[in-house]
């Protein structure tokens, strides 16, 4: 077992016995020693979960502080109510988003500044985990597990050790106008018959439109011809795929794309593409369901629809992000800390966030509830999240995305050779993860 665990496992063993005959000092979680080297862990002993975790009582005088984006501000006060009536735990929240979040933690956590619970995207992880500053979701695993969709709960997980506790999912898929195409074509043969008889540069007409130049937003076809950015599931950052055979293939087809979006990859803003779109002169728009709301403004008669399928035969598998809530490996309160992540992401929550925010759930049952399914928006993008690759979570993530945006730019503006192309990215890749040791 890696060593860098050994501090979390051996705290985790001792914090779940306490827990167990409901012992409520409060103290410093992540200030445990490190075992030696020639001990097991004594997490790794069998038998030391509680027999019922619905019993555990937070620590004596605890209070809590949450981080959240803005537009999670309601939310959070509504469990933060709720959990203050059933623990008496006062919660306060402050506005730090789960972009940024996690970057936060690493400088205040081990200062004592941190959150006590925060949210943040599943792909810092890894980044969280190597830092120490996250606690293993360890007493409510078996639960999160059950509850969780297994594309959500892998994406949480780091090293064979699951973090986080799963309220959201997202990935991207295709909107478009009614009123210009009926419905979006089944593959992308389809789509580029239709460019032909619909583009009209001189007039600004385009068929289908998406970043083509961001590594997030152009995964999907790698994904789907079968490449991927790192092995093992996306954790061995020694095995990187993105110069296979298959990603070689994927790019060729990207490459052949621009044909019909005739654009560099830096013009095709987010801005450019909504001014298009609300002008009806762009039939077919890639984006998540973020845009829901604002593209209803844009596009009367709107729809949503999972992506074409490639010339392989198999659909693309666009990438897809969890959002899920992490417990401050620094925290005082960390019983109360756990309690309260395992209640914001309940399934009774998460479906009352979705009625509040319009955040996709991430608990498998909710995406079969009726009241999320009588949306067409909400049930295309949880089937295409089921249809999807989360991003890595292993921190040498930050080294695919410079070099593949620089690959895209290459073989699309420049029609580079994608071998080349792709061999250059992955040496890049190589060289920043040297640099970085």
């Amino acid at each position: 077992m890696n060593k860098m665990k050994k501090p979390w496992l051996v705290m985790a063993s001792s914090l779940v016995l306490a827990l167990a005959v409901s012992a409520c000092g409060g103290g410093n979680a992540g200030t445990t020693e490190e075992a030696p080297a020639d001990e097991t862990p004594a997490a790794e002993t069998p038998a030391e979960q509680p027999a019922d975790t619905g019993e555990l009582k937070p620590e004596e005088g605890a209070k809590l502080l949450v981080w959240e984006s803005a537009d999670q501000k309601s939310f959070i006060e509504e469990v933060a109510k709720a959990f203050k009536e059933k623990y008496g735990v006062d919660v306060e929240w402050a506005d730090v988003g789960p972009d940024k979040s996690m970057g936060q933690m690493i400088t205040d956590g081990p200062a004592g500044l941190g959150a006590d619970v925060f949210a943040a995207v599943h792909d810092r992880t890894g980044s969280g985990a190597a830092a120490g500053i996250i606690m293993p979701n360890d007493v409510f695993e078996a639960e999160t597990k059950e509850i969780m969709s297994e594309t959500a709960i892998g994406a949480v997980t780091h090293e064979g050790v699951l973090y986080g506790y799963p309220y959201s999912v997202e990935t991207t898929a295709v909107y478009y106008n009614k009123d210009l195409i009926p419905e979006v074509p089944a593959d992308w043969n389809g789509v580029v018959e239709f460019a032909k008889t619909f583009n009209n540069p001189a007039e600004n007409k385009y068929a289908y439109m998406w970043p083509a130049g961001n590594g997030y937003w152009s995964f999907g076809f790698f994904g789907g011809y079968g490449a991927y950015v790192f092995g093992a599931g996306g954790t061995d950052p020694n095995d990187i795929g993105m110069n296979s055979e298959a990603a070689v293939e994927a790019g060729k087809f990207f490459q052949t794309l621009n044909q019909i979006l005739p654009f560099k990859t830096g013009d095709i803003t987010d801005d450019v593409r909504k001014s298009l779109f609300e002008q009806g002169s762009l039939a077919m728009n890639v984006s998540g369901p973020w845009d829901k709301e604002s593209f209803k403004g844009l596009v009367p008669n709107l729809g949503v629809t999972t992506y074409p399928t490639l010339p392989n035969g198999e659909p693309m598998k666009p990438f897809s992000g969890v959002k899920a809530y992490y417990v401050n490996a620094n925290s005082k309160f960390p019983v109360a800390a756990r309690l309260f992540a395992q209640m914001a992401s309940s399934p009774e929550f998460q479906k009352k966030n979705y009625q509040m925010t319009g955040v996709l759930p991430a608990a498998k049952a909710l995406a079969e509830d009726p009241d999320i399914q009588a949306d067409p928006f909400t049930a295309t993008f949880l089937k295409q999240f089921e249809n999807s690759v989360p991003m890595p979570a292993i921190p040498e993530m930050a080294n695919y995305w410079v070099p593949m945006e620089s690959a895209l730019a290459s073989i699309w503006n420049d029609n580079a050779d994608p071998k080349a192309a792709l061999d250059s990215m992955v040496q890049q890749m190589k060289d920043l993860a040297a640099t970085a040791q």
